[in-house]
């Protein structure tokens, strides 16, 4: 690759700005290891000013080893009226001990006298003043150029001038924030276009919002602009409607534009990368998520699952392997008989279309279609239904017997208790939990239960539990189908149940979960994963 960019992700300063984000130290930790084994150029690890908590991770963050990524140091400007060196935050910066330190400061003559209440003037010392200090004492200073932008727009003299007084203080890089987000890409590349040609020395970096929902358009036209830096977050969330979804950019340059985001032989982890952030950050990876989506390659009319099947590039724009994901066919009464049999194929290479199993599976999916269940989205329920019609299934667990009681008053936190008894081999096990409602006490009754025999499953939780009524006709009778999606940090995975009994359906599906997760471990175990 003739050209390169550097990754700037801001996850966990920008990204725990995000509604509902919060990390732990040990969070960040994980999260900074993960990006690190990714091939991240940078990585803002938080505002050392702003928190004990984020100078606490700094001490530790400090203290480990990394492969690729530079710890950066998030911090303001001095405030108006005092010296650098007076200012607390200019000193925490100090402290957090990073190489490279962010500093922001404002490009808008609006936010300047409205917001700071001072001077033109004055801004452009705190500027100068900040990066002259912070630079004088051995850090590489990049200046977060905030309200980049809009503040062009309006009064683009004095923009420039706020990135002429951090070049004169000697900042490295200049990074152009969208910060209001609602830019769109023929400005962004233009104003791009403009600072890297009065700017050829340095560094321009481009750091968009998503609220216009071209966060990631803004962030390619820009690096097409000259920008050879970007920031965002590596899932995309962050303020208000988020940054740019750095999983995405990084695709998008390196396989279609040819420009090095990362090592090459990292992009296959890209997929690994998004889940296990997701997971640390307790969120559920959006399915739909470009490249990095459990549905980026996921296939379920038959026409369109017969075309990738027979040229995979009919129906993909890239191959799903080289970020890490995998093709999906989803199961339906849509899918084709080749999809299924493609599935079938999967898990048992050794039948053929002709073979018996073959006609019972397919016929099987229809009847268990009929009484409410479906497949599209539950592919490991699906893959349990070819493994006991072809003899590649052995049950971990029997049950013996579930018993759930409910009660009010009730304490919101356990509304609801289980006991269950299971078989594993020849031992009994029997169980009780309390949930909050029947079906989350039966499935922590039944996971202690199992862990007794399975440890592993300690890791396993559920990140997403959706009921669907099949009939309202029948109303409080009518039949139900349940999925549940499940996570060990590594995998996610989604099984269904279907019952006119809610509790019945629930537990089908967690049965189903269980026992994939089960599987799949055993199957690691015998090719050294």
């Amino acid at each position: 690759m003739e050209r390169s960019v550097e990754i700037f992700d801001s996850t966990l300063r920008d990204g725990a700005q995000g509604e509902g984000i919060s990390f732990s130290v040990e969070d960040k930790l994980a999260i900074v290891q993960k990006l690190d084994e990714l091939g991240v150029t940078f990585i803002e690890a938080g505002n050392p000013g702003s928190n004990p908590k984020d100078l606490e991770f700094f001490r530790r963050v400090n203290e480990t080893q990394r492969k690729h990524a530079q710890l950066v140091a998030f911090g303001s400007t001095r405030r108006k009226g005092i010296k650098a060196e007076d200012d607390g935050n200019i000193r925490a910066l100090l402290a957090a001990d990073t190489p490279v330190v962010a500093v922001f400061g404002k490009c808008w003559d609006l936010h300047v006298t409205q917001i700071l209440g001072t001077t033109l003037e004055e801004n452009l010392s705190m500027i100068e003043d900040t990066c002259s200090y912070l630079a004088g004492r051995g850090k590489r200073v990049f200046f977060d150029a905030e309200h980049f932008f809009d503040g062009y727009k309006e009064n683009p003299e004095f923009a420039m001038e706020a990135l002429r007084a951090a070049q004169k203080g000697g900042a490295a890089c200049l990074a152009l924030c969208d910060t209001n987000g609602g830019c769109f890409p023929d400005e962004i590349a233009r104003i791009t276009k403009a600072v890297a040609e009065a700017f050829p020395e340095l560094t321009v970096s481009i750091h968009t919002h998503n609220d216009g929902g071209m966060a990631v358009a803004n962030s390619i036209m820009a690096v097409e602009a000259g920008a050879s830096q970007v920031q965002g977050t590596f899932l995309g969330f962050g303020e208000r409607c988020g940054n740019a979804n750095l999983s995405t950019v990084v695709a998008n340059l390196q396989l279609k534009r040819g420009i090095r985001c990362i090592p090459e032989e990292n992009l296959k982890l890209l997929t690994a990368t998004a889940r296990a952030i997701a997971e640390i950050s307790n969120l559920m990876l959006n399915k739909t998520e470009p490249y990095v989506g459990s549905s980026a390659f996921a296939h379920k009319a038959g026409m369109h699952a017969d075309g990738v099947m027979k040229l995979p590039r009919s129906f993909e724009h890239i191959p799903p392997e080289t970020v890490g994901n995998e093709r999906r066919f989803l199961m339906s009464e849509i899918s084709g008989k080749a999809a299924v049999f493609s599935k079938i194929q999967k898990v048992c290479p050794r039948l053929t279309k002709d073979s018996p199993e073959t006609g019972r599976i397919v016929k099987k999916l229809k009847d268990l279609e009929n009484e409410g269940y479906q497949f599209d989205g539950a592919d490991s329920s699906f893959e349990l239904l070819i493994r006991k019609n072809t003899g590649a299934y052995r049950p971990f667990f029997e049950l013996i017997h579930y018993q759930i009681i409910s009660s009010r008053p009730t304490d919101p936190s356990a509304s609801a208790s289980a006991v269950v008894k299971v078989r594993v081999g020849e031992k009994l096990q029997l169980m009780a939990a309390e949930g909050n409602g029947p079906v989350n006490a039966l499935d922590q009754a039944l996971r202690a239960a199992l862990e007794v025999f399975y440890p592993a499953l300690s890791k396993v939780r559920l990140i997403d539990y959706k009921v669907r009524v099949m009939d309202g006709k029948n109303a409080t009778g009518a039949k139900v189908r349940v999925l549940i999606s499940s996570t060990d940090g590594r995998r996610v995975w989604t099984t269904v149940g279907a019952s006119s009994d809610v509790v019945e359906a629930s537990w089908i599906a967690l049965v189903d979960s269980i026992e994939y997760k089960l599987i799949k471990d055993a199957e690691d175990i015998l090719l050294g994963n």
